[in-house]
């Protein structure tokens, strides 16, 4: 199922690269900037996840901000580059039937992002976007004998939205974002981590 949610968020990022002819005479991405121009942006977005964990899934609360630069490549669409932390929130999980009784342990994640980003302004302020990149994370797991290690690791991750831009420099939405970390090295440790949650932007 997840995989099947990553392909459609790649299929967005793709979607994103219409060509020009497809974009509308008027336009409606940053309707008073000319084709070429482009503005800093900054986003931040808080919601929940779902964190795959060894044997356990939860669902804790996420959050993160991102910045970046989007230049206007026609009409309708922008398209540029971000950087960005997140963090996917901490779990808790018990692990019964050690040689200490019941164990009660706990997982986070966190890492950075850098990557790219686009925008199709559809109508009158409803945008659809798309994001995808490399994702830097940090966490811990516990191996075999319940001992913690931390581990770190670069691997990807990809995203898709819709919203409304209330003006040139504020936008509202909701998005849906995957990250792979795969920190499968302990005996409980995190897969993969998604997440849906609004997201707020302004544009300078």
């Amino acid at each position: 199922m997840k995989k099947a949610v990553a392909a459609f968020a790649l299929a967005t990022v793709g979607l994103i690269a219409l060509p020009l002819s497809a974009q509308t005479a008027d336009g409606n991405y940053q309707p008073s900037q000319s084709v070429g121009s482009g503005n800093w942006f900054v986003n931040a977005n808080v919601g929940e996840g779902h964190m795959a964990d060894g044997p356990y899934t939860k669902h804790p609360t996420i959050y993160g901000i991102n910045g970046g630069y989007r230049w206007k490549v026609g009409p309708d669409l922008g398209f540029g580059l971000e950087v960005g932390y997140n963090n996917m929130g901490k779990i808790h999980y018990p692990v019964v039937n050690t040689p200490l009784g019941t164990f009660t342990g706990n997982q986070n994640l966190e890492g950075w992002t850098l990557g790219v980003n686009g925008k199709i302004n559809l109508w009158q302020g409803l945008y659809w976007s798309g994001r995808a990149g490399a994702y830097g994370w940090g966490g811990h797991s516990y191996d075999a004998d319940l001992n913690r290690h931390n581990y770190t690791g670069v691997n990807w991750y990809v995203g898709t939205g819709v919203g409304y831009d209330f003006n040139e420099a504020f936008s509202f939405g909701l998005a849906y974002d995957y990250y792979k970390a795969n920190m499968g090295k302990g005996a409980f440790g995190v897969r993969s981590s998604d997440g849906l949650s609004l997201t707020a932007e302004y544009r300078f």
